[in-house]
């Protein structure tokens, strides 16, 4: 009998959160980009630009740690993509080609088509960056990437995974969407990354189960990062990694900015998958730094 009450108390609150998290979704309703525009805010003022692209459960708020540090001289479009951070939620196939229109009606309203930004994307955010450049490769200078994430299959993330805190295993796994769906439980303060802020960790958990089984399906893994190198020729790309990230292998991400014809890559001795938490001045100084940057690749070294 004791053991039927255990179970009961244990189970059923985590059959309903489940249950309501998978509802939620499958009752949302469809994309339709015309009336579902993304959440985005314009910070500072001056000629140049910037459009900053975040990672997967991330939001526009990433990117907030010591702005004025280019803000005075930059104009950042700050961006939630689509199923993260206070963008609506639809039910969705969140594919990359959703997310980059997506973007495209924001970018192009605002007029950072100019030919004159920079995108800077970390981690999945650094894929959409990729992607966006290579499809319009007129509309920016360039991009600085951060934490990009280069896997073979859906196998090796797993094991990159493998290694992580308790809701990173369970979301990569097997049964990663049906976790997912339990994330209002396991997303708690209790099983906070220590590089993540508290800010941060709370946008985090914004998303939905299909926004983030899907972008990581559909974004970080399927998509093979050579077309992009091909199309995107000789634009200049800034890659940024640190050398103890361990969701996007440090060697990986070398290797593919050696694809590029005009690359710089800058190590970051002892930095992890959260750089910018950790020293949003390393990135900060890459901005500020790019257009002095030469025009041959070649890896530098920040400690």
């Amino acid at each position: 009998m004791t053991l039927l009450i255990i179970f009961l108390l244990l189970f059923i609150p985590i059959g309903i959160i489940g249950g309501y998290e998978y509802f939620k979704v499958i009752n949302a309703p469809k994309y339709n980009p015309e009336t579902m525009p993304l959440n985005y805010e314009i910070v500072g003022s001056g000629n140049k630009k910037l459009v900053f692209i975040h990672g997967l459960t991330g939001s526009k708020n990433y990117w907030k740690s010591e702005l004025e540090t280019v803000s005075k001289t930059h104009q950042l479009l700050l961006v939630d993509l689509l199923g993260f951070g206070d963008s609506p939620k639809p039910n969705s196939e969140y594919s990359l080609n959703i997310q980059l229109n997506a973007l495209e009606k924001i970018i192009t309203k605002e007029n950072f088509n100019d030919g004159n930004a920079v995108i800077v994307g970390h981690s999945m955010g650094a894929i959409i960056s990729l992607a966006l450049l290579a499809k319009h490769n007129n509309w920016f200078e360039g991009a600085v990437i951060t934490g990009l994430p280069v896997y073979k299959d859906k196998n090796e993330f797993r094991e990159i995974m493998s290694g992580h805190a308790v809701f990173d295993r369970l979301a990569s796994g097997k049964y990663g969407t049906l976790i997912c769906m339990l994330h209002p439980i396991f997303m708690t303060n209790f099983f906070k990354p220590d590089n993540l802020t508290d800010e941060v960790y709370e946008d985090a958990k914004k998303h939905t189960w299909q926004s983030y089984a899907n972008s990581l399906n559909e974004i970080v893994i399927k998509p093979n990062l050579e077309t992009f190198s091909k199309a995107i020729k000789d634009k200049k790309i800034v890659f940024i990694h640190g050398t103890e990230d361990s969701s996007a292998p440090y060697e990986g991400a070398k290797k593919y900015a050696e694809t590029f014809s005009n690359a710089k890559f800058i190590t970051v001795t002892g930095g992890d998958h959260q750089l910018f938490l950790k020293d949003p001045n390393a990135v900060w100084q890459t901005i500020l730094n790019y257009h002095q940057s030469e025009k041959k690749s070649q890896t530098n070294n920040m400690r």
